[in-house]
């Protein structure tokens, strides 16, 4: 199939566009820079120039595919509602292209608010509305199918190599900046993890099952204890490891505090069987011990 990448340069979409290479699919990548677009061309990607504001462009690359994987996203917390819009507006361009037409459509979204205060949650639990976290992708997804598009979805927790490691490099960053590395009163809660390698065979997967209304978790660990990702961040950086209180974490760690002391944990028994999916590369901990960028960036 030839299949519309957004977010094709990114940390996760790049490691899609490989797979589905290697898995014998051609590739059309979202590029909104010239850096961008020779990127993709050097991975043997065919180029097509816009962004997640050009919806125009979104529905023209989405009609002359035979399918889409939606992974862009702007990551800039201080206007996220701003940009949870831009994708929402951004999905709903590729599923008027879509509709009708059989055609996959497959989203990202996440674990961020389903797990609060629960057991890993599984593939069918609907994504609670929360102010707090106004992202929509899941939900503008399911709006979708009732206009006939084939739409499904991927739920991520934090996805990671020895290079980034989803929010987790934000926390690296706020404990570089203060000097030590923090986690919120005794540090259990948890944060579900897996290999990008891991999450790109997943996704392609996904795409090729076609199943409308599917939810999957692409989750190796369910539940990564966050005071022992801030002790990995602590050996890294070489900085002392405190607790911090619930009141304490937001003026520390900044625009990711609303997310450091929450479960962000998940289940993906259900993908597994569904997909055949068997996640195999390294752990969370495991890679951040491995990241020797650490000393790199500290003595930059």
């Amino acid at each position: 199939m030839k299949i519309f990448v957004t977010g094709a340069t990114g940390f996760i979409g790049s490691a899609i566009v490989k797979e589905l290479l290697d898995g014998g699919h051609r590739v059309l990548g979202l590029a909104r820079s010239d850096a961008g677009a020779k990127s993709l061309i050097a991975a043997g990607v065919q180029v097509h120039r816009g962004d997640l504001k050009d919806l125009e462009s979104l529905r023209s690359a989405a009609a002359m595919s035979d399918g889409v994987i939606h992974t862009g996203f702007i990551h800039d917390f201080s206007n996220f509602a701003d940009n949870c819009d831009i994708d929402k507006r951004a999905i709903e361009a590729l599923g008027s292209a879509l509709e009708g037409s059989q055609r996959p459509l497959l989203v990202t979204s996440g674990l961020a608010t389903l797990a609060e205060g629960r057991m890993p949650v599984e593939e069918d639990a609907p994504l609670p509305p929360s102010p707090a976290y106004p992202r929509a992708s899941e939900a503008t997804a399911e709006a979708l199918l009732k206009h006939g598009v084939r739409a499904s979805v991927v739920r991520l927790p934090q996805v990671h190599n020895t290079t980034k490691q989803g929010l987790v490099t934000y926390a690296i960053a706020v404990a570089r900046e203060k000097g030590v590395s923090a986690y919120v009163g005794d540090g259990l809660n948890r944060w579900a993890a897996v290999h990008v390698l891991d999450a790109a065979r997943l996704y392609r997967l996904a795409l090729e099952k076609q199943e409308a209304g599917a939810r999957y978790h692409a989750v190796a660990e369910e539940g990564v204890p966050f005071r022992d990702i801030a002790e990995a961040i602590g050996r890294g950086l070489k900085v002392p490891v405190v607790s911090k209180s619930a009141e304490e974490a937001p003026a520390h760690f900044g625009m990711i505090g609303m997310f450091i002391g929450r479960d962000l944990i998940g289940s993906s028994v259900q993908t597994q069987r569904r997909l055949g999916w068997r996640p195999t590369e390294p752990g969370l901990i495991n890679d951040l011990d491995r990241a020797h960028y650490f000393a790199a960036e500290q003595t930059a």
